[in-house]
């Protein structure tokens, strides 16, 4: 841990102590997008010169002290692309003056006892949790046990969508590629705990009540009473890095769709064959969740480089080099690459998916929501499957 991660200078006589923060992150995303709140809110070190390719640069001229204290904890995966990255984003985040705490989470039957006894007190002396997940069973445990008056909810892609949806309708959590399956028994035992977390996540009535923040950059339409929205601008991102080199190729970006159960397996690999060969693309940066039975039938069947990144997408765009088209089916990068990439003169191009692409098991709400992803990305060329070449294979029974 850096012996100056997570410190504040002294308060200058008449200004209030820097409020206690906590903050819980179980993806690189999600470390990224608290990165941003923080920095959108006055609570990382000062601005530094742009990172270089390999993601250094040099510290700032005169480091400040940093207006407020963010202790970050990290509730580690098991996977290990994931936790690559994921240790990749602590040290930026220790770079940016935070305190950093690694939990190993998931490491054993007595984990998660450890874990949340160990931050119990740190969490009864927080005055303000920020997540970036609110459907995590892990998060929501841990919110039964914070009284923090301020809590604040970071993007975790687009289950933030789905998430304000819900709670505006008082509806319990659940995430959208799952909505519509019967409970199974963890559910229902859980119950209770994602119930207690749900009404913690509402804004309390009166001068000391609950404050309730989301800090996104995708469309929130369903905007629950009493909560704030700020707009994630990806300006940490565009200060820290970049501008990047720009190819004259495409580049296609991976989904998980077909891991999360939502899009057939070889519908998927044709659809990507197709969109790759109308388009151009010679690399595929695939996204974490993605199996490498998978990755490695792709670049057998398609010719494409596939690549696995070591840092959220956001960032190695930013980094480059970038392909001067890219092409992605719906999900949260058709909202957070444009942002990220703005004045670079990149065109982020999304596929839509095809109807017949989904699995019988996926949600029925699965077409609805992933149209909508596309539809209300403002800045981007959308792409139908019928203006595919016909490369489909049959459906899987």
């Amino acid at each position: 841990m850096s012996p100056r991660a997570g410190t504040a200078g002294p308060a200058s006589p008449g200004t209030p102590p820097p409020t206690r923060t906590l903050a819980f992150v179980e993806s690189p995303v999600q470390l990224l997008n608290v990165l941003e709140w923080a920095h959108a809110h006055g609570l990382s070190a000062p601005a530094r010169r742009p990172a270089t390719e390999d993601g250094h640069s040099p510290p700032p001229a005169s480091a400040g002290p940093v207006r407020g204290l963010l202790t970050l904890v990290v509730l580690a995966p098991t996977d290990p692309m994931t936790r690559g990255q994921l240790r990749r984003m602590a040290e930026l985040a220790r770079d940016e003056g935070h305190e950093v705490r690694w939990e190993e989470a998931r490491g054993g039957a007595s984990a998660p006892f450890q874990t949340v006894g160990g931050l119990a007190g740190e969490l009864r002396r927080a005055e303000r949790v920020v997540m970036g997940d609110p459907f995590s069973r892990y998060v929501q445990l841990l919110l039964t046990i914070t009284k923090a008056r301020d809590l604040v909810v970071v993007d975790d892609g687009t289950a933030t969508m789905e998430f304000t949806a819900q709670l505006s309708r008082g509806e319990r959590l659940v995430r959208w590629h799952r909505k519509g399956g019967r409970p199974g028994p963890r559910d229902l035992l859980f119950a209770p705990v994602s119930a207690a977390a749900r009404r913690r996540l509402a804004p309390g009535a009166g001068r000391g009540g609950r404050r309730v923040e989301v800090f996104s950059s995708m469309p929130i339409d369903a905007v629950p009473d009493g909560v704030s929205v700020t707009a994630n601008r990806f300006v940490w991102t565009r200060a820290r890095f970049g501008p990047p080199r720009v190819t004259a190729g495409a580049d296609l970006v991976g989904t998980s769709l077909v891991e999360t159960g939502v899009v057939d397996g070889d519908r998927y690999l044709a659809a990507v064959r197709a969109l790759a060969e109308a388009h151009g693309a010679t690399r595929y940066f695939a996204h974490r969740r993605e199996s490498a039975e998978k990755l490695h039938r792709l670049a057998v069947e398609t010719g494409l480089e596939v690549v696995r990144p070591e840092l959220p997408l956001e960032l190695i765009a930013r980094r480059g080099p970038i392909g001067r088209t890219v092409l992605s089916f719906p999900s949260t990068v058709v909202h957070t690459l444009p942002l990220a990439l703005a004045g670079t003169g990149v065109r982020v191009t999304v596929c839509d998916i095809d109807p017949s692409w989904l699995t019988a098991t996926a949600s029925p709400r699965a077409e609805g929501f992933l149209s909508g992803v596309t539809g209300t990305a403002p800045d981007v060329h959308r792409v139908t499957s019928a203006a595919l070449p016909d490369r489909t294979a049959p459906r899987a029974p």
